[in-house]
């Protein structure tokens, strides 16, 4: 009896089993078809980084002749020795990390409380969210905003980096998009039911719903901002305040100078060609010290950035 009842299960459990379907030759030639582009795009993408990685630490000679490629030959440190020998790198290192975690938390509580704000119903709510988007397309230029800067005390203020470009509008519509169509409406019907105040249903209810958009919130603003050279360049003039990209970008220009007054004097010496070698190596250097901190965070961030995007551009 009981070898009967296994048997029955057996088959019974066959018999459910999903049926795999076959594939024809069609199917194979474009499964084949998609996984050959996936790889391609996935090569080209990623060997630009990786050629720029083994030509920070390869002999300058070799990568100007074409000689590295595949892996790295003649292993030098000169160009990373001629960056880390600045001693305020170190110091606009640790500000462009101040200026990125302070400034990403202040632009993600504004944006977000501006995106609930627009996704509630109230008289007026098309014509602010057009002059929100308006300044999408216009703005009033360079000048105006300098002296804006100037006449209300932010020029060489290292609050200028964090405040500027606090809100991109683009990301309060994704945000905005994304509380409208995720967070069920009963929530809020329930929750004004229960005596709160719009204050206490926005922090108790739509911030913890909104884990993924503010994960995909801190990738935007985290790498914005620590890509940013202009604010510290236009606003800033003290060198203790400089963010990282903008104190490299002296530092590249300083080296460039240096070549190219050695090229003009034509009697170019043993400790000069070593300091342009210096030079050139130190550009892909520079390119390795401020790339590695966006892409980690965007490994540590990846699956709540797709599913963030996809919500908030799908609907709305």
């Amino acid at each position: 009896m009981l070898e009967k009842e296994l048997s029955m299960m057996a088959i019974s459990a066959k018999a459910n089993r999903p049926h795999r379907m076959k594939e024809v030759w069609q199917d194979k030639l474009f499964n084949g078809s998609v996984m050959f582009l996936v790889i391609l795009t996935l090569f080209l993408m990623l060997y630009p980084l990786y050629l720029i990685v083994i030509s920070s630490i390869s002999d300058p000679g070799l990568v100007a002749i074409g000689e590295v490629m595949v892996y790295p030959r003649g292993i030098t440190f000169l160009g990373y020795e001629a960056l880390f020998s600045y001693n305020a790198l170190w110091r606009s290192y640790l500000n462009s990390i101040i200026y990125t975690v302070t400034g990403t938390t202040i632009s993600i509580a504004i944006t977000m409380a501006a995106a609930f704000a627009l996704s509630r119903k109230f008289p007026g709510r098309i014509f602010i969210t057009f002059l929100f988007v308006f300044t999408m397309f216009f703005n009033g230029g360079l000048i105006p905003t300098f002296l804006i800067v100037r006449d209300i005390g932010l020029y060489n203020n290292p609050w200028i980096c964090i405040l500027m470009g606090a809100v991109s509008v683009w990301n309060l519509m994704v945000a905005r998009t994304y509380i409208r169509y995720t967070i069920p409406e009963s929530l809020y019907e329930a929750s004004m039911l229960d005596g709160a105040s719009h204050w206490q249903y926005f922090l108790r209810v739509v911030l913890p719903l909104s884990g993924t958009i503010i994960a995909v919130l801190s990738v935007y603003y985290g790498v914005a901002r620590w890509n940013d050279f202009w604010t510290g360049l236009v606003y800033i003039a003290d060198d203790r305040w400089l963010p990282l990209q903008t104190f490299l970008r002296r530092i590249l220009a300083s080296l460039n100078t240096s070549i190219e007054l050695m090229n003009i004097s034509g009697d170019i010496t043993e400790s000069q060609i070593l300091r342009m070698q210096r030079a050139e190596q130190a550009k892909y250097g520079i390119i390795v010290i401020t790339t590695v901190p966006a892409v980690i965070l965007y490994l540590f961030m990846q699956k709540f950035f797709v599913k963030g995007v996809m919500i908030g551009s799908i609907k709305g």
